[in-house]
């Protein structure tokens, strides 16, 4: 049976998070820049890029940027957005990429990590981090602040996007978050030859690590933790109200 990143990033997730827009990547781009104090033509990895929004916009911040994912539904609307080529796109699984590496930074965005069962599978993802950058080179791994998804969990959402009713239903179990997302057509209660539309089911599943924990790890791969942002519009990380928590730190 597929895992369920293999099968929840296809055309259906495009419709889900069509509201992460361009402006937002680069306005967090331009966050991540002071943070990492990269030089022009710099080469960065956006690891698990998705539909590129990053990628694009750290390209027209003058940096030469290569983008991973494993789906290829994503790399395709990504490789649309991106005409004339400007970024490589690759497709691969983050624990195993087919690169030399030797970048100046690595970049992991929008709750990309902690997609897998056992804790030695996310020290492999690290540890790929750690060997695509050049000795010092920078990193910064995106991820959600556990005590603030958990005290701001929204158990159910619902709503109609392009005909579609997207269902959301959310739970903390067993130390991940959980969504299940179903997505009906709202248009019509059956096909044309009556027969009835069936629904379609995605999940999505992150185990949650603490500060703590996500630091020893990090120390594994051989990478160095050296600040900790809440958002991207705060400086410091606040275990209880902030809604991020994302790490920048350095190749040892």
């Amino acid at each position: 049976m597929a895992e369920w990143y293999e099968r929840s990033f296809g055309e259906d997730y495009l419709l889900v998070y069509k509201h992460r827009d361009i402006q937002g990547a680069k306005r967090e781009v331009h966050k991540m820049i002071s943070w990492l104090g990269l030089s022009k033509g710099a080469q960065v990895l956006d690891l698990c890029c998705g539909m590129g929004r990053h990628s694009m916009a750290l390209h027209e911040a003058g940096y030469e940027v290569t983008g991973i994912d494993l789906s290829g539904v994503l790399l395709k609307e990504a490789r649309s957005n991106d005409p004339e080529g400007t970024v490589t796109w690759v497709q691969s699984d983050m624990r195993s990429l087919p690169l030399e590496g030797g970048f100046d930074a690595v970049v992991n965005l929008f709750t990309s990590f902690g997609y897998f069962e056992q804790d030695e599978e996310h020290v492999k993802v690290l540890q790929e981090i750690s060997r695509m950058l050049k000795p010092g080179g920078r990193f910064i791994i995106d991820f959600l602040n556990p005590q603030y998804t958990i005290s701001h969990l929204i158990p159910h959402s619902e709503r109609v996007d392009e005909g579609q009713l997207i269902v959301e239903n959310r739970v903390i179990e067993d130390g991940y978050v959980k969504k299940q997302i179903t997505i009906t057509d709202h248009r019509i209660s059956g096909s044309l030859d009556g027969s009835i539309q069936q629904p379609r089911n995605y999940l999505e599943r992150i185990k949650m690590y603490s500060i703590d924990q996500l630091t020893e790890m990090l120390h594994a791969a051989g990478l160095r933790l050296d600040k900790v942002h809440g958002d991207y519009d705060e400086e410091e990380y606040d275990e209880a109200y902030s809604p991020r928590m994302i790490m920048v730190g350095t190749a040892i």
